[in-house]
């Protein structure tokens, strides 16, 4: 068995240009409204998103953009990540891949953040995920299919998830999954997802800020 690290990743945009790209793709669908496509620059994104919405709170022009990310976090968090249901999500199914043939160094698992390894929590918990692994293995061995050997795998199984939505539907995500009230673990992945959002897909994001309190994230315009 192997602990791991959580991980997301934004695989498009991807990069800043690719950020940038999207936020003028918007630009051009939101002029069809005003009929003012002809007054569109390669600089004028930034004024107009700021005054129509920004300014005026019109966020459903953002929905003509998207971006997706891999998350690579523990089976408790893809719970949690897939009641988005505006987004479209991939999920490393336990029903199909076969633990052993899939990663022969072993399963791969995730150690929440309130478990410290320097004290004796540590050791219950790899104790229980070694256990897990090798009942899997067991029951894989017995001739059970991974569909029905996984039931005996935790929440603490890593997992790769792939989740794609609009800017609109990121926009609340954040807002919503960001806050002190947040779950540590997928604080512990969303924090600096945000940071990469801010710096690829600039102005849409730059007014959310990691750690406040549900209330006031939720006032804020989505």
């Amino acid at each position: 068995m192997k602990i791991i690290e959580p991980s997301a990743v934004i695989i498009r945009p991807q990069d800043e240009t690719g950020g940038l790209t999207a936020l003028r793709a918007i630009e051009s669908m939101a002029r069809i409204s005003h009929k003012s496509e002809e007054m569109q620059t390669p600089d004028s994104y930034e004024k107009f998103l700021r005054a129509i919405v920004l300014g005026h709170g019109d966020y459903s022009v953002i929905e003509h953009a998207s971006a997706s990310v891999l998350f690579r976090v523990d089976r408790g968090i893809t719970h949690e990540l897939v009641r988005h249901r505006l987004f479209s999500f991939t999920q490393e199914s336990t029903r199909f891949v076969n633990g052993r043939k899939s990663y022969p160094n072993g399963l791969e698992f995730i150690m929440p953040i309130g478990i410290s390894s320097e004290n004796s929590e540590y050791d219950v918990f790899e104790c229980g995920c070694g256990d897990a692994e090798s009942a899997y293995f067991k029951l894989l061995d017995l001739g059970k299919r991974p569909q029905e050997a996984r039931s005996v795998l935790p929440n603490a199984l890593a997992s790769t998830i792939g989740m794609t939505g609009n800017f609109r539907s990121w926009r609340w995500f954040f807002l919503a999954r960001t806050t002190r009230e947040s779950h540590p673990d997928m604080r512990r992945v969303t924090i600096p997802l945000l940071e990469e959002f801010q710096k690829r897909i600039p102005i849409l994001f730059e007014d959310i800020v990691p750690n406040a309190r549900q209330v006031d994230n939720f006032s804020l315009p989505h």
